[in-house]
């Protein structure tokens, strides 16, 4: 049996709604001075749900965090209830007029802070500096947010506000406890008084969050952004809601053991035919001047371009596909083969594309007959875009990455790379998001082929979460951003790759650019920087073979803009 916790900010601390994981177990209600007493006692919560922003950005672009923005659309009328979160540095000051002065110069477009936000601040820094000091912790408490968790519960946003002008709204109050008692939360606690220090919104809103955090623990969460992104120092940001036990569960967190083999073998017999089967070529030692014996995996040949057909056909033949069709958010290679796949299998495709996306593989999305919607400004914008998207519609959202159905997909790579190449001894496999190493990586698992990861210098998301244990946030800035340019790897990628990848090796773009060349001047490949970046990581001695090593280099992304092409060829 493990315990559980909903918890809510009040004015005696905080309100938690503390049940086991038995399905008809009765919540006991406590109010508590510090949110660090909830894991004192006999009953420390495993799963605990909170009503309070977890994960502070550095600068905030927009309405407030990546999550409020996302779920602010499906909540109606009630979306003024989402408080725009600032930066840290403005959360973290103890004077209003300080606050307000760091938020404008921290955000953009400049926004200051409410009153009523500002008096959320020592709340949050509790929990952020809780959760700072006890790692551990960060996978076990989950920001949540009631109006999203009642949304859920009801399928459509709330008709009644809980309050007017600061004033509880009984009507409102009735539609929420009607809502808890569906979910099954007995009546006497539904309807009770709620102890000394804490209002009854603050029940209901505790209770809410208590439900949320079954579904959690019963691997039915929703997180969103999905996956979460990590702030600076590694604390998740996200909000969390549930998938009904009515609806197909989309994008399943995988748990922290890898990928295995026979579900890549099964993801092989999926897909045949419908993914190519792409050439290895063998260069033999002295290739690029390398005492290594060299082999080139071709997957640059692949349909749309990139080995993310892969992936994208195993989720399409693994999911059912609901009449709103599939969604991405992309702009590039993802997008591009879930366009591909679905103009194949006959299927509608709406695919939201940052404004930074290159022409020419805005212009392949299009080819393949996907509606195509600028989803903002940077990828995160675009991905919060689909994820509304895909709430409002019901449609299939295929992730770049962290999904089971991506990685899965995209470990038939590494079984087909095998079976050409039975005696490889060390694999370089470019890194954006991760779902292509994880796949790789899962395949080659156990076996004598070292898998090592290739990112620019400018683009560490891998790196940096296994050097933090954990992902966490970083800064992009390469010629490659536009495939290897994720700012967070998310915990599924980062838990399949940190006991299966053996290292990762930076890359210049110098180096990138120069494989670029090379594999044009002498192959007559055109391939983009994210495609070239692990030949480069050879070029440049980031990676250094033995003498005789049997060494295999993945090219694996052909939707180069020409013009480029043709300025670093020469």
């Amino acid at each position: 049996m493990a315990w559980l916790a909903g918890v809510d900010g009040c004015k005696g601390g905080w309100i938690a709604a503390l049940a086991s994981d038995e399905a008809h177990d009765v919540p006991v209600i406590r109010v508590l001075p510090r949110f660090a007493d909830l894991f004192t006692g006999e009953t420390v919560p495993a799963t605990v749900a909170v009503d309070m922003p977890i994960g502070l950005p550095d600068r905030v672009l927009g309405s407030g965090r990546g999550p409020e923005q996302a779920v602010r659309a499906l909540l109606g009328d009630r979306q003024s209830s989402v408080f725009a979160i600032p930066a840290r540095r403005a959360v973290e000051a103890s004077d209003y007029r300080q606050a307000c002065a760091l938020a404008l110069a921290l955000s953009e477009p400049p926004r200051k802070v409410s009153k009523q936000g500002f008096h959320l601040f020592p709340k949050i820094r509790e929990i952020d500096t809780l959760l700072r000091a006890e790692a551990a912790m960060r996978e076990h408490v989950f920001e949540v947010h009631p109006e999203l968790a009642f949304r859920t519960m009801k399928g459509v946003p709330l008709i009644h506000p809980k309050k007017v002008k600061g004033v509880v709204n009984p009507m409102g109050m009735a539609e929420r406890q009607a809502l808890l008692r569906e979910a099954g939360i007995a009546p006497d606690v539904v309807f009770a008084r709620p102890p000394r220090g804490a209002a009854a919104d603050d029940l209901l809103d505790a209770l809410a969050a208590l439900v949320v955090a079954r579904h959690i623990a019963a691997g039915r969460g929703k997180p969103f952004p999905d996956p979460p992104r990590r702030d600076s120092h590694g604390l998740p940001i996200a909000i969390w809601t549930f998938v009904s036990a009515s609806q197909p569960l989309q994008d399943t967190v995988m748990s922290a053991a890898p990928v295995s083999r026979p579900m890549i073998e099964e993801a092989a017999a999926r897909i045949a035919g419908h993914a190519r089967v792409t050439p290895a070529m063998r260069l033999g030692t002295g290739a690029f001047g390398s005492p290594a014996d060299i082999s080139l995996k071709l997957e640059c040949l692949q349909h749309a371009g990139s080995f993310k057909t892969r992936g994208a056909f195993n989720n399409l033949l693994s999911l059912p596909v609901p009449a709103a069709g599939v969604s991405a958010a992309s702009g590039g290679n993802h997008g591009a083969a879930v366009a591909y796949a679905a103009m194949k299998r006959g299927v509608k495709a709406t695919i939201f594309v940052p404004e930074i996306s290159p022409a020419a593989k805005v212009e392949a999305i299009k080819r393949f007959g996907a509606d195509v919607i600028i989803g903002g400004a940077q990828y995160d914008d675009a991905q919060a875009a689909c994820d509304r998207f895909v709430a409002q519609t019901g449609a299939l959202k295929i992730h770049p990455f962290a999904a089971k159905e991506t990685i899965t997909g995209q470990g038939t790579l590494g079984r087909e790379w095998d079976l050409q190449e039975p005696d490889l001894d060390t694999v370089l496999v470019a890194v954006g998001g991760g779902g292509l190493i994880s796949g790789i990586a899962s395949w080659f698992a156990g076996s004598k082929v070292k898998v090592v990861g290739v990112e620019p210098e400018g683009s560490r998301a891998l790196q940096a979460a296994l050097d933090a244990k954990g992902p966490i946030e970083v800064k992009v800035a390469s010629v490659a951003a536009d495939s290897l340019g994720a700012r967070n790897v998310g915990q599924l990628v980062y838990d399949v790759t940190k006991n299966s990848v053996d290292h990762v090796a930076l890359v210049p773009d110098t180096a990138i650019t120069e494989a670029q060349a090379v594999l044009w001047r002498d192959f007559r490949l055109a391939v983009e920087p994210g495609g070239a970046a692990a030949l480069g990581a050879l070029l440049c001695g980031a990676y250094k073979p033995a003498q005789g090593e049997r060494l295999g280099v993945l090219v694996c992304g052909a939707n180069v803009d020409l013009a480029k092409l043709a300025a670093i060829a020469g």
